[in-house]
């Protein structure tokens, strides 16, 4: 009995020093020499996405990121600290996040409920809401118009959700297709094979702004839900999160964020130059000036 219970106590010991090294948390791991992951998107024009013309990632999300990396090699004394890239989609991104694989996801993730029970967040970078891309000369100028049609959105992402709900709610008898990203979404309404694409109305912009004829499309309806864009971090490393919100409130109440801002909607952005000419919205403006990561979504 006393081997048995030396037996028990040894594999409490295991597994408690187990938990130990899967709670290490991002600054432990820098400090150790780790690098810093930062997960990207591939199409979420202007947030994240990759400049056709150098094969890199790019973005208002991505150097908000990278500032925000400046402080985390600072905090760890890691002059070397290296950068790995990794490209996520929306239907993996959440996932990449929660099973450690990145240390932050910059892109166009909204900060919701649902979300909160898997990852954390940051101090939103934007506030948007979905509307929808159709053909310049399609007829269709709101949701309710696309009565036995068909809307398109991406896989894993809340404007989805919203459209499927409202679908099923009110029997619209709408044929919701599923996009495997934001990219192929606006050529299926480009084809033909979609009526809508119903995403957050900045991307929409951002998206057809990129593509070959931008004004064959354009972007209609009222908002039908409100996205508020954040940075997602992992849900249990406090000291990580608080030093990243620390600097995203530092950013915002300086005001060095709407210089940023500026830089990817109202200049030219590559790798068209194009100009989304997009001011910071009213109710961005307004949460800007108590900064909190704590949104009533």
């Amino acid at each position: 009995m006393k081997v048995q219970h030396w037996g028990f106590a040894w594999g409490l010991v295991a597994l408690c020093c187990t938990c130990a090294a899967s709670a290490q948390g991002v600054l432990e791991r820098i400090s150790a020499g780790g690098k810093l992951v930062i997960a990207h998107r591939e199409s979420s024009v202007p947030f994240s996405y990759i400049d056709s013309a150098s094969g890199k990632p790019v973005g208002y999300a991505l150097d908000l990121c990278l500032q925000l990396a400046e402080v985390v090699r600072k905090k760890t004394g890691k002059k070397d600290m290296g950068i790995e890239f990794m490209a996520v989609t929306s239907a993996n991104r959440i996932t990449m996040i929660e099973q450690g694989k990145a240390d932050m996801e910059c892109g166009s993730t909204t900060n919701n409920a649902e979300r909160r029970q898997k990852v954390a967040f940051t101090i939103p970078h934007f506030i948007t809401g979905a509307r929808l891309l159709v053909k310049s000369a399609s007829p269709i100028d709101r949701v309710e118009d696309l009565n036995g049609k068909k809307l398109v959105s991406t896989k894993g992402t809340t404007p989805l959700k919203a459209a499927e709900q409202a679908n099923r709610e009110r029997l619209m008898g709408i044929t919701i297709l599923e996009a495997p990203d934001h990219a192929k979404a606006v050529e299926m309404v480009e084809k033909g094979e979609a009526d809508a694409f119903v995403m957050d109305d900045v991307l929409l912009y951002g998206l057809a702004a990129g593509r070959p004829n931008p004004k064959a499309l354009k972007v209609v309806g009222r908002f039908m839900t409100t996205e508020p864009l954040a940075i997602m971090l992992p849900k249990n490393d406090p000291d990580f999160k608080k030093l990243i919100d620390d600097e995203m409130r530092r950013l915002i109440t300086s005001r060095d964020i709407y210089a940023i801002y500026d830089k990817w909607f109202n200049k030219p952005i590559p790798p068209t130059n194009t100009v989304l000419n997009l001011p910071v919205s009213y109710l961005l403006r307004d949460f800007w000036k108590y900064p909190t990561d704590q949104v009533p979504f």
